[in-house]
C-alpha cells in the first residue's frame, strides 16, 4: 500500500509541475493560444481550468501525503534499532586525553638486532 501512494504522489507531483509551467502569471500560458473568438472553450475558461486543476492536484498532493504517512513500514525500523544512538554510543569524545603508558614493556630476549648478526660485510 505505501508503494502504491509513493506511486501515486509522484505522479500528482509530475502532473503539478507540468499544469503549473503551463500557467502564464500575467495571463498567458495555454490561454494565449486560443485568440480566436469561435472556441467552445475561451481565454476565460481555460484559466478556470488550469486553476482548477492546480487546486485539486495540490489537495491530492496534501492529502497523499498525510495518508502515506500513515502507512510507513514500521516493523523494520524497529527491529534494527537506531543508527544514530548507535553512532552515539560508540562516538569516541575529541576532548579526551589520550593515555600512555606509563611503563617501558619488558625486554624480550629475541630482537630485531639480534637476527641479522651475519649480515655485515
Amino acid at each position: 500500500m505505501y508503494t502504491l501512494i509513493t506511486v501515486l504522489l509522484f505522479i500528482v507531483c509530475i502532473l503539478l509541475v507540468l499544469i503549473v509551467l503551463v500557467q502564464n502569471s500575467k495571463g498567458g500560458g495555454l490561454a494565449s493560444n486560443f485568440q480566436s473568438s469561435g472556441q467552445v472553450m475561451g481565454v476565460r475558461k481555460t484559466t478556470d481550468f488550469l486553476e482548477k486543476g492546480t487546486w485539486f492536484l495540490a489537495g491530492a498532493l496534501l492529502f497523499l501525503s498525510v495518508i502515506g504517512a500513515g502507512f510507513i513500514p514500521r516493523e523494520q525500523a524497529e527491529t534494527e534499532g537506531s543508527r544514530v544512538q548507535d553512532q552515539i554510543e560508540t562516538a569516541v569524545d575529541p576532548t579526551q586525553v589520550p593515555t600512555f603508558p606509563t611503563t617501558t614493556p619488558a625486554a624480550t630476549e629475541e630482537t630485531p638486532a639480534a637476527d641479522d648478526e651475519g649480515g655485515e660485510n
